[in-house]
């Protein structure tokens, strides 16, 4: 029930849809003053939301940093978040990644450099009808074609959220007492509820953000007030994990 009202709540929570539902009552509302209302609203979101200079410093303000790779520790384990994988039935010959693909790419490229010895990969099916192959497997068989080694890689594929990604990942650890230290892997603007879950469990994990919407500050035309219609996608996604965080501290999930 949880992960169906997410799923709901992830539609609810685009201001394009807000935007449009405002132009709509500009047009079905009789009464001028309503109407003009309705209209600038739907104006003022549009204005706010296409602003990539406000977007971005949103982005900043949430996001958990980055860590240097030379800052970065030697780790037993990287618990790797999954999200960043689709399945096509139509083409199930391949791996399709989406953006956020770094969240098992940084973790190989530690794994490159002696720094992580062996990868926990946590997700299954996150499709609201259907089925498909769980997320964990298809990054294990990424992981497998750039040569790592098969017995360095557990997969977790039960997990069709964040909080279940620490209750499952918990349960695997109990059976790896020799795993002392854990870096937890995910993207940066989701790393705030995946800690806060993780540490809700009693795991005790090192963050390690990839995958960031944030990024240098320019003051050119086309970073601060020309509309970008990416900036409308972008909003609607921290929306949805601010809403997401909000959610799960209600529940007590962190």
């Amino acid at each position: 029930m949880f992960f169906i009202l997410s799923k709901t709540l992830h539609l609810l929570l685009m201001p394009f849809l807000w935007m449009l539902l405002f132009l709509g009552l500009a047009l079905y509302l009789k009464n001028p003053k309503y109407r003009k209302t309705a209209l600038w609203v739907a104006v003022g979101i549009a204005l706010l939301f296409s602003n990539p200079f406000l977007e971005k410093e949103a982005w900043r303000a949430w996001e958990v940093a980055a860590t240097p790779i030379s800052k970065v520790e030697n780790y037993d384990v990287a618990i790797i978040l999954t999200g960043v994988t689709g399945y096509r039935e139509d083409i199930d010959d391949r791996i399709h990644t989406h953006k956020g693909a770094d969240r098992f790419l940084h973790p190989l490229q530690l794994y490159r450099l002696g720094k992580v010895k062996q990868f926990l990969i946590t997700g299954g099916d996150g499709r609201v009808t259907g089925t498909a192959v769980p997320e964990a497997e298809q990054i294990e068989k990424v992981l497998l074609m750039a040569g790592v080694a098969e017995e360095d890689i557990i997969t977790e594929s039960n997990s069709r959220n964040t909080n279940e990604n620490a209750i499952n990942t918990a349960r695997v650890l109990q059976q790896h007492p020799e795993w002392r230290k854990k870096l937890l892997v995910t993207s940066a603007f989701h790393m705030r509820r995946s800690y806060g879950c993780f540490t809700k469990q009693g795991i005790n994990v090192t963050p390690f953000s990839t995958d960031f919407y944030s990024g240098p500050r320019y003051l050119t035309p086309d970073e601060t007030i020309i509309p970008s219609i990416n900036a409308f996608s972008n909003w609607h996604l921290l929306i949805h994990e601010i809403a997401g965080y909000l959610m799960y501290k209600m529940m007590g999930y962190l």
